[in-house]
C-alpha cells in the first residue's frame, strides 16, 4: 500500500511544485481557499470540469450536502479533486451522521490521502429537498473538532486506539454577524482550543460589522492561534443579496451593497467588482490571514476574481 507522500507525489509533479495548505498556513503567505459544490449526480465529469477553475487556490472546500440537498459525497468529490492535482478540504456536517459513521468516514477519507477538514454542525433538513428527513446532530461542530483532534492523536471517541492515526488539518466556521457577539467569540474560542487551525467566516457584505468582530478577535488574541480566512461571495443579482439578508439566519448585508446591485447596468459585473473591492479591504484588515471565496454555483468566476485581485497562486513556494 502506498504512503500519503507516494500517493500525492505524481499529482504534484504533474501540476508543478507547490506548497500544500498546511505549509501555507505555517508560512507568512496570504491564503486563498475557495468552495466547490458537488453535482446532484453520480458522474465525476462535473467535478473534473470545475477543478480547472481552482488551480490558483491553496485549498478547495467540497460542500457536504449543503442546505440539506442531496449531492455527490464530499469525500468522493475530494478524491476526484486529488486526482486533478487540487488540495481538497472536505466539509463534514453533524446533521446526517452519528459519531460512529463520522469516524468511519474520516478513517476512509484519510486512507485516500485527504488531509484537510472543515467541521460544521450543518443546516436543518427543512432547508433542503428532504424536509421530512430526521436530523442526527449526535455531535455539534465544536465536539466534531475535538473528535478529529483525538483521531489525530490516534484515539477514537470510544477510547479505542488506532493503529494508524489521522493527520487532518482542522478548520472551523465562524459567523461574525450573529449576535450576541460575546457568544460568538466564546464559540470561536472553543473551536480553536479544541484544535481548529483555520477559521473560515460567513461571506462579508458588511465591512463595518466585520471589523467590529475582528476587533474583538484581536483583543482575545484568537487571530494568533488560528488563521482567519474571511468569506467573500460574488453575487449575480440584487435578488441574491436580499435573499441572504432576509432568509439566511445571522447574515448581514450593508444597504450600500443592495443599492449598488439594484442600480447596476450589468449586475454580474458589479458583483465581481464588489467582491474584488471587498478582498482588497480585507487584505488591509489586521489579523486576516486570507480569504475564502464562495462562488455559489458560479465556480467559473473564481480565476477572474483572483486575477483582478492580484491573487493568482504562485507555482513555486
Amino acid at each position: 500500500m502506498c504512503s500519503r507522500a507516494e500517493f500525492r507525489l505524481p499529482l504534484y509533479l504533474s501540476k508543478g511544485a507547490v506548497m500544500n495548505l498546511r505549509e501555507r498556513l505555517e508560512s507568512d503567505a496570504f491564503i486563498v481557499t475557495a468552495e466547490m459544490g458537488p453535482p446532484q449526480s453520480a458522474g465525476h465529469g462535473v467535478i473534473r470540469k470545475k477543478a480547472a477553475h481552482f488551480t490558483r487556490v491553496d485549498g478547495v472546500n467540497i460542500t457536504d450536502n449543503q442546505t440539506g440537498i442531496v449531492r455527490l459525497s464530499s469525500i468522493a468529490a475530494a478524491r476526484i479533486c486529488l486526482e486533478e492535482g487540487l488540495e481538497p478540504v472536505i466539509q463534514v456536517t453533524c446533521r446526517d451522521r452519528n459519531r460512529i459513521a463520522i469516524q468511519s468516514d474520516l478513517l476512509g477519507a484519510a486512507a485516500m490521502g485527504i488531509e484537510n477538514i472543515l467541521c460544521l454542525t450543518g443546516d436543518y433538513p427543512t432547508f433542503g429537498d428532504h424536509p421530512e428527513a430526521r436530523p442526527v446532530y449526535d455531535l455539534d461542530s465544536i465536539q466534531l473538532i475535538a473528535l478529529v483532534s483525538a483521531m489525530n492523536e490516534g484515539t477514537l471517541l470510544s477510547g479505542q486506539k488506532l493503529k494508524t492515526a489521522t493527520r487532518y488539518l482542522i478548520g472551523g466556521a465562524a459567523n461574525p454577524f450573529a449576535r450576541p457577539l460575546d457568544a460568538r467569540i466564546l464559540r470561536l474560542k472553543k473551536k480553536i482550543s479544541n484544535g481548529a487551525r483555520f477559521i473560515q467566516t460567513q461571506p462579508v457584505f458588511d465591512l463595518p460589522a466585520f471589523h467590529q468582530w475582528m476587533e474583538r478577535v484581536r483583543q482575545e488574541g484568537l487571530n494568533e492561534k488560528a488563521a482567519l480566512l474571511a468569506g467573500v461571495m460574488p453575487v449575480k443579482s440584487v435578488r441574491a443579496l436580499t435573499f441572504m439578508r432576509d432568509q439566511v439566519p445571522g447574515m448581514r448585508v450593508h444597504p450600500d451593497c443592495i443599492s449598488r446591485m439594484a442600480s447596476a447596468k450589468d449586475p454580474e459585473e458589479e458583483g465581481v467588482r464588489m467582491a474584488v473591492e471587498t478582498i482588497n479591504r480585507l487584505r488591509e484588515t489586521p489579523g486576516i490571514r486570507g480569504i475564502h471565496l464562495m462562488p455559489l454555483l458560479w465556480e467559473s468566476i473564481t480565476p477572474v476574481i483572483l486575477e483582478k485581485s492580484n491573487l493568482a497562486r504562485r507555482t513555486e513556494p
